[in-house]
């Protein structure tokens, strides 16, 4: 009786797991926050802006990933002769590549991706006109873009979740590369059968 009983109740979890992660497709939409390095000798600022993403999923644990992310901050330059020590300085990323959930169950999941692309700059936009190496800022360009992330989601249905996600982003203005550590916060909706 109890063996009968243990098994219904395993069918009945792996029924809701089919269930919540057999969707072909996650949307996300939420924010984002990130530390990051504006120039060679400046301070870390706090850089916050949106972010949006698509996995298309090839089995309930594989995907692939497609995000685009926007990144908001100001630089503190400190003092100088333009009188210009808090110039507003902005990222743009759009990245891709493998996500895999490596625990789920029917309420939370645990997954691990790795994304690379490119990232733009506007440093230079709000140095009226002087230009962002002046203020020593990195200069405008367009670059890699590569992260690592752990995401955590709770599924309060099949079809949405919360999602929380730490991630190590490394991108290489001024021909170095700066690693920031941030996260994002938001929506997840699936849709589509596998």
């Amino acid at each position: 009786m109890a063996a009968r009983i243990k098994q219904r109740r395993e069918q009945r979890r792996a029924a809701a797991i089919r269930d919540t992660y057999d969707h072909l497709y996650e949307a996300f939409s939420g924010a984002s926050y990130l530390r990051f390095s504006p120039g060679p000798s400046l301070q870390r600022t706090a850089f916050y802006g949106w972010d949006a993403g698509v996995t298309r999923f090839r089995s309930e644990r594989f995907g692939i990933t497609f995000d685009s992310r926007g990144f908001y901050g100001i630089a503190y330059t400190g003092l100088n002769q333009y009188n210009l020590t808090r110039p507003k300085i902005s990222m743009y990323n759009l990245m891709a590549g493998p996500s895999y959930r490596f625990y789920t169950l029917p309420k939370v999941t645990i997954s691990g991706r790795v994304l690379g692309g490119v990232s733009i700059s506007d440093f230079s936009g709000d140095t009226n006109g002087l230009g962002s190496k002046t203020l020593g800022i990195w200069p405008d360009a367009t670059t890699f873009a590569a992260g690592g992330a752990i995401v955590g989601q709770y599924n309060p249905s099949p079809h949405m979740s919360l999602r929380l996600s730490g991630e190590d982003l490394a991108t290489g203005f001024g021909s170095t590369t700066q690693n920031s550590f941030g996260f994002t916060a938001g929506f997840v909706y699936r849709f589509g059968k596998l």
